[in-house]
């Protein structure tokens, strides 16, 4: 559950960034690209708790994979959708 939930984070949260570049005058690519670099250190942050709360680094690997790149991914979409308007 608590997956999803982040997951659901990291995805409002780079729709946000992208539109809030968009917003404050700059190319939605930017706000794309702060978003993707935040959000990498958050991962490797949450991998390191979840590492020290005992389980193995390749298990919190295969989820942070997933949580990483699923809200990259999607900055980058809204980014070139919006820059596509």
């Amino acid at each position: 559950m608590r997956t999803l939930i982040v997951l659901a984070i990291g995805v409002a949260a780079a729709a946000a960034f992208a539109y809030g570049a968009k917003a404050a005058g700059k190319r939605p690519g930017a706000g794309a690209l702060v978003f993707t670099g935040l959000w990498f250190v958050f991962c490797g942050v949450d991998l390191g708790a979840g590492v020290r709360a005992g389980y193995s680094a390749v298990e919190e690997l295969g989820i942070h994979l997933v949580l990483f790149i699923v809200p990259a991914a999607g900055a980058w979409a809204v980014a070139r959708w919006l820059a596509a308007r």
